[in-house]
């Protein structure tokens, strides 16, 4: 797959992610990753920050690994799927998501 464009990338990210569990855990990684951001201000531990990636790939991958069953678009395509991985969260945050899934015509399956 040759995508020249996010736009033609967003599609194949969301059929990447058609599992509710496999988004579920993308979003408490992400969540957790804001989280050691949130830390590392706080707290002036530049540890946090380094915990920050780990935190939120480790929960992405493990995702696809043991639900969805599919390799992650982040090794092929790693900033456009970070962005896909904060448009995804943006939609799920404002309750945007199942419509745009929709539209895209992505169906969770079990």
């Amino acid at each position: 797959m040759g995508f020249t464009t996010y736009e033609q990338f967003w599609p194949f990210y969301l059929g990447q992610h058609s599992k509710p569990r496999t988004r579920l855990i993308h979003f408490i990684g992400i969540f957790l990753a804001f989280g050691a951001i949130a830390m590392a201000v706080f707290t002036f531990e530049p540890g946090w920050l380094l915990g920050a990636p780990a935190i939120g790939y480790g929960f992405a991958w493990a995702a696809h690994m043991f639900v969805e069953r599919n390799r992650p678009a982040t090794f092929t395509y790693p900033l456009w799927s970070l962005r896909g991985d904060f448009h995804m969260f943006a939609l799920w945050l404002t309750g945007r998501l199942s419509e745009e899934l929709t539209r895209n015509r992505i169906h969770g399956r079990p």
